[in-house]
């Protein structure tokens, strides 16, 4: 047999040992190919980089605690679109490139969304950073020179997937409506998708950002690419408050008639 001839394994064993770069295995090739090991080997350095990869994502992410969607009571809205919510967490608006806004008042869940499609997107090998607008905007304004801001801008732009949660909480001044603007603006050159969250519709953040002149443009470049997706319900902590506080009074009445 001419041992010059490359099999199809061999070759697809070469491959894995080139891409995880092992080229001390590679450069004596001849001799290793053919080792019972090998493939374990190989098997062994894919998976713990896969497990290396994911973790340092998801430390990137910096998600944070959240319940998982299997928690969320799709009953409870008066309004809303379960299947674009289901579409958004499974990250099929990354392949699409666009944006997603999710629109709604406090304590329907917003952020239990925007969470579980930051995580989903991590785990599926995407790089993610999630963020409070006003932790992005307090972290950019306090770079004291333009290298500095162009280093933390990077931040916020370099990850493939923006999540900015809370859009609308806080009122904020011509300075840090520019910040955002930045981050829109190289985002949407470099088609890089963000998740917004929010309690106010676009037609009304001229008051989250008074005096801003580019508030106009900013939002413009954000709905060009972008799906809106409305949340009308009742807030969901409230219910759950008013529903502890109920049990509280009816576990107190328990007690009271046994003693």
């Amino acid at each position: 047999m001419n041992r010059n001839i490359t099999s199809p394994i061999d070759e697809s064993l070469m491959q894995r040992a080139r891409a995880l770069g092992l080229y001390g295995i590679l450069s004596d090739w001849s001799r290793i190919a053919a080792e019972p090991w090998l493939h374990d080997l190989l098997l062994a350095e894919e998976n713990e980089r896969k497990r290396r990869s994911l973790e340092r994502r998801l430390n990137n992410a910096r998600i944070g605690s959240f319940k998982p969607m299997t928690d969320y009571d799709w009953t409870w809205p008066k309004k809303i679109d379960r299947l674009a919510i289901e579409e958004t967490v499974s990250g099929a608006f990354l392949r699409d490139k666009s944006n997603i806004v999710i629109l709604g008042p406090n304590g329907v869940s917003k952020t239990m969304i925007a969470k579980n499609t930051a995580y989903n997107a991590a785990i599926n090998g995407h790089t993610v950073r999630f963020t409070t607008a006003a932790i992005m905007l307090s972290d950019l304004a306090a770079q004291e020179t333009s290298t500095a801001l162009e280093r933390r801008l990077r931040r916020y732009c370099h990850p493939e997937l923006l999540c900015i949660d809370e859009v609308g909480y806080l009122n904020y001044n011509a300075r840090s409506a520019d910040l955002l603007f930045e981050v829109v603006s190289r985002r949407y050159q470099s088609t890089k998708p963000i998740l917004i969250t929010t309690n106010k519709a676009f037609e009304q953040w001229g008051d989250v950002f008074p005096n801003a002149s580019c508030v106009v443009t900013l939002v413009d470049r954000l709905v060009h690419r972008c799906e809106q997706i409305v949340i009308v319900a009742d807030s969901y902590r409230v219910k759950e408050a008013r529903e502890r506080a109920a049990a509280k009074v009816k576990e107190r009445a328990s007690r009271g008639k046994r003693s």
